[in-house]
C-alpha cells in the first residue's frame, strides 16, 4: 500500500454500533470498506441493501485472509475483543476495536506488544475524545485558562439499562475515564463504593473518588437508577470554572468566577474575596465524533503515527476499571495508581495504611 492508496477496511460485528461504523468509514476519505462480517445472516442482508458492493461473510477467518483488507474494525461483544484483536494483529492487520480494548490489563499489554512488534496501529474506540465540546475543554485546559485545578465532578446517570454481563463501572465509567485521562492525565489514587440496589446481581450505582498529582480531587457518579439522564462534568480552578453538559443545548459554559484570599489587615485576619464575572458559551463547530474517530484511525495508518485514542489510553482505562473493582472488593479502600509495573513494595496489604487508611496496590489482589 502506498500513501495514496485507500486503506481497505473490514468491519466485524453489525449489531447496534457496527452499521454506524460502516457508514462513517464509507464517507471517510482515504478509506475503502472492502468487507463486513457477522455471524447473523439477517445483519448481512440488511447491510447489503444499502451497500451492495461490500463483500459479506459470516466467517472471521475469511476477513483475516483477505489481501484487500489491511485494517479491521471490531464492534463485537466485549468478551471477544481480546481474541479477535489478537488474531487480527497476528494476521498483520491494523485494528480499531470498540471500548474497552480488552477485559483485563494483562490482555491489553499483550495486544500492545503485538502491535508494536509488527508496526501496526492498534486503536481503542473512545469516541468522546473526538467530541467537539471535549476537544474545546481540552484546549481551555491546555491554555491554562482555569488556573490551578481544585476539583472536578463527573456525573453519568440515567434510568436503565441494567446490563446482565457487566456492572455499572464497566458499562459507564470508560467514557469518563477516557475524558479524564485525556484532559488531566492519570490519577495517583482511586477509591470506590457501590451497591446492587435492586438485586439484579450487578452493581447499579457507584461513586468513585480520585486524587490527581497536583492535589486536585475528582468525584465520579455512575448510576442506572437516576430519574433523569445526566451527562455533566464540572471543573473548578483558581482562575475560572467550566461546565460540560453533553445533553444541554449549551454544551460548554465557562464561568469567570473564583475566590481569592485578601492580604490580612491585622495579624491573623484573613478575608476572602468572591469574584463573579462573565459566563461564556464558546461556539462549537458541529461534527460527528465517530466520523472524526474513523478519520483519525485511517490517517494514523497512512502517516504511521499514534491516534488520539491511543493504545496506552485503552490500557489506562482498563487499569482504572480494575482499580475501581479492587477498591469495591475491599469496601472502598484506596488503591495506589502510581506504583510502577513490577514494583511490589506497595503490594496490597490490609495491615498497612497511609494516613490511617489502607492502601492497596492495583496490580493484583492483596497478598496475606
Amino acid at each position: 500500500m502506498t500513501p495514496a492508496d485507500p486503506v481497505g477496511v473490514a468491519v466485524v460485528g453489525l449489531g447496534y454500533w457496527g452499521p454506524n461504523l460502516v457508514r462513517n468509514l464509507w464517507e471517510t476519505e482515504g478509506a475503502w470498506v472492502a468487507a463486513a462480517c457477522d455471524r447473523r445472516p439477517k445483519c448481512l442482508e440488511a447491510l447489503a441493501k444499502r451497500y451492495p458492493t461490500i463483500g459479506l461473510t459470516e466467517r472471521f477467518e475469511t476477513v483475516l485472509s483477505d489481501e484487500r483488507v489491511s485494517a479491521i474494525v471490531i464492534a463485537t461483544p466485549v468478551a471477544t475483543h481480546y481474541p479477535l484483536t489478537r488474531e487480527a494483529l497476528l494476521a498483520g492487520k491494523h485494528v480499531f476495536v470498540e471500548k474497552p480494548l480488552a477485559q483485563r490489563s494483562g490482555e491489553c499489554r499483550e495486544l500492545i506488544a503485538l502491535a508494536e512488534e509488527r508496526g501496526l496501529v492498534l486503536m481503542p474506540g473512545h469516541t468522546f475524545l473526538y467530541s467537539p465540546p471535549v476537544r474545546r475543554v481540552k484546549d481551555i485546559l491546555d491554555a491554562g485558562e482555569l488556573g490551578e485545578l481544585y476539583f472536578g465532578t463527573f456525573s453519568r446517570v440515567n434510568l436503565g439499562i441494567h446490563q446482565s454481563d457487566a456492572n455499572v463501572v464497566r458499562d459507564l465509567a470508560p467514557h469518563d475515564f477516557s475524558i479524564l485521562l485525556h484532559w488531566l492525565g492519570e490519577p495517583i489514587f482511586l477509591r470506590a463504593i457501590g451497591r446492587d440496589s435492586v438485586g439484579s446481581g450487578q452493581l447499579d450505582v457507584a461513586f468513585i473518588d480520585m486524587g490527581m498529582p497536583n492535589g486536585a480531587l475528582v468525584h465520579m457518579e455512575l448510576s442506572w437508577l437516576s430519574p433523569t439522564k445526566l451527562r455533566r462534568t464540572v471543573l473548578v480552578g483558581s482562575g475560572k470554572m467550566v461546565v460540560y453538559e453533553d445533553t444541554s443545548s449549551e454544551q460548554i459554559r465557562v464561568y469567570d468566577r473564583g475566590v481569592e484570599i485578601l492580604e490580612p489587615q491585622s495579624f491573623g485576619e484573613h478575608q476572602l474575596a468572591y469574584r463573579t464575572g462573565d459566563i461564556l458559551t464558546p461556539r462549537l463547530d458541529p461534527d460527528e465524533p465517530l466520523r472524526l474517530e474513523m478519520a483519525d484511525f485511517v490517517d494514523a495508518i497512512g502517516e504511521g503515527r499514534e491516534p488520539v485514542s491511543s493504545k496506552k489510553m485503552g490500557l489506562d482505562v482498563v487499569r482504572l476499571i480494575e482499580a475501581a473493582e479492587m477498591s469495591l472488593e475491599f469496601n472502598g479502600s484506596p488503591v495506589a495508581l502510581d506504583t510502577p509495573d513490577g514494583d511490589r513494595r506497595r503490594s496490597g496489604d490490609r495491615r498497612r495504611s497511609r494516613g490511617g487508611m489502607p492502601v492497596l496496590d492495583w496490580h493484583g489482589p492483596a497478598q496475606d
